[in-house]
C-alpha cells in the first residue's frame, strides 16, 4: 500500500473525511507535503485528549486550610536575609514550591489603605 492510501485509511478511521476531500484535490508537491504533515500527526493521541476533555474529574479532597505564614513587614532584617539566603538555596536544589493566594488590589499596589 502506498504513503497515499495508508494516510487516507488513517483519515478515514479518525472521520477526517474533508482532509481526504482537501487532498484528492490537491496535485503534485502541495499533495506530498500534505502527506508528510499527515504522517507526522498522531490522530490516535489527538482523539485520546479529546475524548478525556469530556470525562468528568473526580476530586477527591475539597478542603481549604490555612497554611503557616511569617509576615514579612514584621521580621528582622537578619531574619529576612536568612529566609532569603535558605529560598535561594532551595532554589539551586531544584526544591521549590508555588502557592496561590487570593488577595486585594491594594495589598499589591502597596496603598495606605490596606
Amino acid at each position: 500500500m502506498d504513503k497515499l492510501q495508508d494516510v487516507i485509511q488513517l483519515l478515514e478511521m479518525y472521520n477526517q473525511n474533508h482532509i481526504i476531500k482537501l487532498l484528492n484535490q490537491l496535485e503534485g508537491e502541495k499533495k506530498e507535503t500534505l502527506i508528510e504533515q499527515l504522517e507526522k500527526i498522531d490522530l490516535h493521541q489527538i482523539m485520546e485528549l479529546y475524548d478525556n476533555t469530556k470525562k468528568q474529574i473526580e476530586i477527591k479532597e475539597n478542603k481549604i486550610e490555612n497554611i503557616a505564614y511569617l509576615d514579612k513587614q514584621k521580621l528582622t532584617k537578619e531574619q529576612k536575609e536568612e529566609l532569603e539566603t535558605l529560598g535561594e538555596q532551595a532554589i539551586r536544589n531544584g526544591e521549590y514550591a508555588v502557592v496561590t493566594m487570593a488577595g486585594g488590589q491594594g495589598s499589591r499596589l502597596r496603598t495606605s489603605w490596606t
